[in-house]
């Protein structure tokens, strides 16, 4: 089910759905704390393990072509994983 605007995760305020596909949906969301736009992306809850998973991975990444992850929220019953990343 898709975020509106303003809704609040964690610190982070959705400003718009920028996309969705087969494993969950991206947002353009806000960081006020580091007065930054970020990227969300919340995965489908069945895909919740292999999310985590890949978000580790990519975490463990360091190449300018590759996007930076911040921060990683453990599934909850509301909502699965999701995975915050910085947006140029």
């Amino acid at each position: 089910m898709p975020l509106a605007s303003s809704t609040r995760l964690g610190p982070y305020e959705i400003v718009a759905m920028l996309g969705a596909g087969g494993m969950g949906e991206v947002y353009r969301a806000r960081d006020p704390r580091m007065g930054r736009e970020v990227a969300i992306k919340v995965s489908a809850e069945r895909f919740s393990d292999r999310f985590e998973r890949e978000v580790r991975a990519v975490a463990a990444l360091n190449h300018p072509n590759i996007c930076h992850v911040y921060d990683l929220a453990p599934a909850t019953r509301s909502m699965a994983a999701l995975a915050i990343i910085c947006m140029p």
